[in-house]
């Protein structure tokens, strides 16, 4: 099956060594771990890149190849196992588009959305204003189902984070509505 499905396994960090918990040893300590263990990457195991410094340049090679973003960590932070810790902090290269909003879900909050060309793209939960949401409630309906109400399509400016194999916008995010 590897053939056909390869698989490789990358390494961003090292949670015991040698049968000993290091997760309060400093990042960088366990860096110099992860280096003696891996110290050559292969197709099937490596290393996640670490840069010292130049996050900006970093960055914006991400932003080139439009990748999803990076991640900055203190060099002296610990692991904290089931926490976000503040000494990690995630800068996500956002995409941004038009959609169609075409309905909204009847339960819980969410926008339904889809490209220009009419394929679906997804629901957008995030973001949105109350005033825009009401301001979308009031247009004038289509036609509804038992989970949705169906509107005069409006376009609306998202940001979201990557498209999905399937081909839907991950996380969309309000920006604005273009009416």
């Amino acid at each position: 099956m590897a053939k056909d499905e390869p698989v490789s396994f990358v390494v961003f960090d090292i949670l015991y060594y040698k049968g000993e918990k290091v997760t309060r040893l400093p990042l960088y300590e366990r860096k110099e771990i992860l280096d003696v263990i891996i110290p050559v990457n292969t197709p099937v195991l490596s290393k996640v890149m670490s840069v010292n410094s130049n996050g900006t340049t970093l960055f914006k090679l991400i932003e080139e190849q439009n990748l999803e973003g990076i991640v900055l960590k203190k060099k002296d932070s610990t692991y904290e196992i089931g926490k976000r810790s503040y000494s990690w902090l995630k800068v996500i290269n956002y995409q941004y588009t038009n959609v169609i909003v075409n309905g909204y879900r009847k339960d819980d909050f969410g926008w339904l959305l889809s490209y220009d060309d009419g394929r679906y793209a997804g629901i957008m939960e995030l973001g949105v204003p109350k005033e825009e949401k009401n301001r979308v409630y009031r247009m004038d309906k289509r036609d509804q189902n038992d989970k949705f109400v169906f509107i005069e399509p409006v376009s609306c400016y998202v940001k979201y984070r990557n498209i999905t194999k399937a081909g839907l916008l991950r996380l969309p995010s309000y920006v604005s509505l273009n009416a």
